[in-house]
């Protein structure tokens, strides 16, 4: 809704039509002191009153200057309307009565000022100057039947004049009010699509797709901030000033000049910038019959992750599926195991081997749980932990549970006490998939993998370190690690470093990949400090 502020705005009548009303009453007093007071006299009729004429003429010419130089204050609209119009009317009433012969002329000037009144005015003032107009009409006929003269007018025509002024002051009223709803709305409008182009405007720019307008000639037009990066121009100082597109992207402007020949979109990705992402440029026509054109350039990696995203979606609801199934068989032989270490027949290996085939099933269940957990996004529950213990207790059930024949597993401790903040679960399986990659991936050939876990503090944080003496990772790899999806093995789904990683965030861990310059690969897990107990 339009503040009140710009409603008087808009009912009020601007200063430009108010200095043109005053300059009207000016033309007429002046026409009417010309014809008194140059030889045209004769053209006003024989004069019943000469100096009472010329009086009015002049007094009238003043007034009328006067309201020309003074009377636009748009504060006084109604009162100053109202009173000039009145002036006119006494004028009209008294130069009407001292030259007969100019009656009806004098009588038809006044219909357009009480019309201009009567758009200016209420209705209800706009209406008492149509009744002040008659009632002086009136006046002045009885006035001259007092005087005994021959009286030019005659009743029907006074009649006529009087329907005329009020009827036309109704009919003006109405325009005008019509005329200021019209204004008013119109401004209303203006304003709404005022706004509607800022808020485009604005949506277009903070757009992440690149957005040109090209015309023609191939000049750029409109470039939001994402085409302006895109197109390698920081400063956006080239595309603003209205570049030929050739300049800034040769490749692109070929594009666009084959799919307005009527080529069907080329869907391969093209580089805009050396060492920029690629984009996928789209076209389209701004308007059915206009030469300017929509170039829509979508950066490849933002597409890549949209994808990503929604297969990871997928990928957790199937997931969560997966684990419920993996659950009921996970529990009979749970169940099972429980039964065969209760029966006597079984010897001490074999129970040993019962054992790790418990420890396995609720391990895997844990992983089940942490699984379910992702795919929920439910919050992790961190724990203050002994880490040096923590991990001692891996690394002796690892050995324990798989067998690493002549590979090593060792642990670099020297602080007896290390505490952190972390969910124990998240964290075994965080350093299971650790160690199973640095085993699996971490060893020269023909040779034994030799990995070590070192755990260490740094300040308030605790520091866990998976390292090994492989062949290490290509920069090129290392910057992919913790993609989903992403792996250089055949058999490897490119899920465990991720998984591990998002498991890292949920606990207000970090999981990094750290070169090693001796050769070798390390990755820390820098975890959160531990929760101070109450009353500390």
């Amino acid at each position: 809704m339009p503040s009140s502020s710009l409603i008087d705005r808009i009912e009020s009548i601007p200063r430009r039509e108010l200095y043109f009303f005053a300059l009207y009453r000016v033309l007429v007093a002046s026409l009417i002191a010309a014809l008194l007071f140059s030889p045209l006299t004769m053209l006003a009729g024989e004069a019943h009153h000469p100096q009472l004429a010329q009086w009015v003429s002049v007094g009238y010419l003043l007034v009328s200057l006067g309201l020309l130089i003074w009377g636009r204050n748009e504060r006084w609209l109604h009162t100053i309307v109202l009173w000039s119009v009145v002036a006119d009317v006494l004028a009209a009433m008294l130069l009407t009565h001292a030259l007969p012969g100019a009656s009806a002329g004098i009588s038809m000037t006044l219909l357009f000022n009480i019309a201009a009144a009567a758009m200016l005015l209420p209705l209800s003032r706009g209406m008492l100057v149509a009744l002040i107009a008659s009632g002086a009409t009136l006046v002045e006929f009885g006035w001259r039947e007092l005087e005994g003269g021959d009286n030019a007018r005659t009743l029907a025509e006074l009649a006529m004049f009087i329907t005329s002024y009020l009827a036309l002051a109704y009919i003006s009223y109405q325009i005008g009010s019509r005329a200021r709803r019209n204004q008013q709305l119109a401004e209303q409008r203006g304003a709404e699509v005022a706004n509607l182009f800022e808020i485009n405007e604005l949506i277009i720019r903070r757009m992440r797709t690149g957005v040109l307008v090209v015309d023609g000639e191939g000049r750029i037009t409109v470039a939001n901030e994402a085409a302006i990066a895109l197109l390698g121009d920081t400063e956006g100082s080239q595309a603003e000033d209205g570049a030929r597109l050739s300049q800034l992207a040769p490749e692109l402007a070929k594009r666009l000049q084959r799919w307005r020949n009527g080529w069907h979109e080329e869907e391969q990705p093209l580089a805009l910038v050396p060492d920029q992402p690629e984009v996928q440029p789209r076209f389209a026509r701004l308007l059915a019959d206009s030469e300017l054109s929509l170039v829509f350039l979508d950066d490849t990696t933002v597409v890549s992750r949209r994808a990503e995203s929604l297969t990871l979606s997928t990928l957790g609801r199937f997931s969560a599926s997966l684990a419920h199934e993996i659950r009921n068989p996970l529990a009979a032989i749970n169940y099972a195991t429980q039964l065969l270490e209760e029966s006597p027949d079984i010897g001490e290996s074999d129970r040993r081997l019962l054992q790790i085939i418990h420890q396995q099933c609720q391990r895997t269940n844990g992983i089940v749980e942490s699984v379910l957990g992702l795919a929920r996004r439910e919050r992790a529950n961190p724990e203050n932990l002994d880490l040096a213990a923590f991990v001692r207790r891996f690394v002796l059930e690892y050995r324990q549970s798989l067998s690493i024949e002549t590979d090593s597993l060792e642990t670099i401790i020297r602080e007896a006490n290390v505490p952190a903040l972390m969910d124990p679960r998240h964290l075994h399986q965080i350093l299971t998939s650790l160690v199973h990659n640095a085993l699996k991936y971490g060893r020269l050939a023909d040779e034994p993998a030799r990995v070590r876990i070192r755990v260490s503090s740094s300040g308030p944080h605790a520091v866990i370190d998976v390292m090994d003496r492989g062949p290490g990772i290509p920069d090129a790899v290392a910057a992919q690690l913790f993609r989903p999806f992403y792996t250089t093995s055949e058999h490897g789904t490119g899920l465990g470093l991720y998984i591990a990683r998002e498991l890292c965030r949920a606990n207000q861990a970090q999981l990094d990949y750290i070169s090693v310059p001796a050769g070798g690969a390390c990755f820390r897990l820098t975890l959160a400090a531990p929760r101070k107990a109450a009353g500390n």
